[in-house]
């Protein structure tokens, strides 16, 4: 297999695309520098755990139906709260939050470990008021060793 020193595949798939290009072949690729994917699973652990802790108000209704806890919606709202949003204005002129974009592509490693850091600031101070920090550290690291 001939590669140049400028960029070699990832695996064996990239390296057979790459074998089939034809010289003058026009390719159009997306380059993303990919951020620290234990560090994204320590993320999604945190989340995971704190979402499992918290419990909303009890007797939640919408139009008489009971409402219940949406992961999703909860990572948004973590997002949001942390300060990591973006305002809109929808059809009845009612500003909206909506959470940044966590994917590689959209958010840098910088801007990832402060949403992180500011996301276990929001998690200490609604919803598992009776941890510090390092408590919290603590269980996150023990998740992500019986993730393995």
């Amino acid at each position: 297999m001939k590669v140049s020193n400028i960029l070699v595949p990832h695996d064996e798939a990239a390296a057979a695309f790459i074998q089939k290009m034809k010289a003058g072949e026009l390719t159009h690729a997306d380059f993303k520098r990919v951020r620290n994917y234990k560090f994204h699973k320590k993320y999604f652990a945190l989340l995971d755990f704190a979402f499992e802790q918290w419990e909303p108000r009890g007797g939640l209704t919408y139009k008489g139906i009971p409402v219940a806890k949406n992961k999703e919606r909860f990572r948004k709202d973590l997002i949001i709260l942390a300060g990591f949003y973006e305002s809109t204005v929808n059809i009845r002129s009612e500003v909206r939050l909506e959470a940044k974009s966590i994917s590689f592509a959209q958010m840098d490693e910088i801007e990832f470990e402060a949403l992180y850091s500011k996301t276990i600031d929001v998690v200490l101070q609604r919803i598992l008021k009776n941890y510090s920090r390092d408590d919290l550290n603590a269980v996150v690291d023990e998740l992500l060793r019986f993730d393995r």
